[in-house]
């Protein structure tokens, strides 16, 4: 018992020395004292939640991503709107599209249960999205932890998440907006390899790609006619469709097998190989991807990182450890 607890005094001497300072920096061991099975309470529940909804392992790693985006990894995505203050989940990026709420809930309730306090919903989405790749065949990585939730939602900034019609000038704009590269895009990008998504977004190119009144010239035919018959004009436009036609719910590197042959499914995909500007920038990144999924492996696991590492809240004057992720303390 002594040995336990001269241990923990020295883990919690080193997370003060890892989120003191003046920039914030993020340990592994952030809770290994405070909520020592916080990373297996979150994988139980995953599991579980993966029982009832195939498609909540692709859901719960975007949250993290639309997350990050906006006013870094705060949380700030998981806040119910309220008056004076809309919340991101509402705007046209996230509504009726981000989904996985009622499962962070659950994980939530889980821990709180556990280590009432502690865990902050912003560690969540990160140790989720890692859970999550991880589950599905993909690699683990070592989460960095020690995220405060913030105190506001950003409506308007989450206006400019990438968006699944951006062409790569935008999508290289956006990133680096956020000091995040060619590398990051291209791995982060990946993580279309598994999910989900509706007709809408892809019927411009299957049928006025660009307003043309013609379908989008860098669609592979075959692949197109498929989708035609799963997305007519006038059929539901939130039909859901594979991301990854092959292999829909595995983390693998099929997403950029699909790019090459020109069946990337959203345009801002196929703008990584297809675009005349790809061919210096994102096209090589692509190719190697495509051919090493051990390469895609390393760098998804790095970019992971680096987007986590976005604008994160550690000064507990800024923000706080939410007791329930929906709502600010107190509030």
């Amino acid at each position: 018992m002594a040995a336990a607890s001269s241990w923990c005094l020295v883990v919690v001497m080193v997370v003060a020395l890892c989120v003191g300072g003046g920039a914030a920096q993020l340990c592994e061991d952030y809770y290994d004292c405070t909520c020592p099975d916080a990373y297996d309470i979150v994988r139980r529940v995953l599991i579980e939640a993966h029982k009832s909804d195939t498609r909540i392992f692709a859901s719960l790693i975007r949250l993290h991503f639309h997350d990050c985006f906006v006013q870094g990894c705060d949380a700030s995505l998981l806040l119910d709107t309220v008056p004076g203050m809309p919340s991101e989940k509402t705007s046209p990026p996230n509504n009726n599209s981000a989904r996985g709420f009622p499962v962070v809930d659950d994980v939530k309730a889980a821990l709180e249960d556990a280590c009432p306090g502690v865990v902050s919903c912003a560690d969540i989405l990160a140790l989720a999205a890692e859970i999550s790749v991880e589950l599905s065949g993909g690699p683990g990585w070592g989460v960095l932890l020690g995220r405060l939730d913030g105190m506001t939602s950003d409506f308007n900034g989450s206006l400019d998440l990438p968006a699944p019609t951006d062409n790569l000038t935008v999508l290289r704009q956006k990133f680096d907006k956020l000091n995040l590269n060619d590398v990051d895009l291209v791995a982060l990008s990946g993580g279309h390899t598994f999910g989900r998504v509706r007709c809408q977004f892809v019927t411009d190119r299957l049928y006025n790609f660009s307003g043309t009144g013609r379908p989008d010239p860098t669609m592979d035919f075959a692949y197109r006619s498929f989708l035609s018959q799963r997305c007519p004009p006038n059929g539901p436009p939130a039909a859901l469709n594979d991301l990854d036609p092959t292999t829909p719910d595995t983390f693998d590197n099929h997403y950029y097998t699909n790019i090459e042959a020109s069946r990337g499914f959203l345009q801002s995909d196929q703008e990584l190989k297809s675009s005349p500007e790809a061919g210096g920038t994102t096209a090589p990144i692509v190719d190697r991807f495509a051919s090493s999924q051990g390469a895609f492996f390393a760098s998804f696991a790095q970019s992971m990182i680096n987007m986590g590492n976005l604008g994160p809240v550690t000064d507990p004057s800024m923000g706080e450890v939410r007791t329930n992720c929906r709502k600010v303390n107190g509030s």
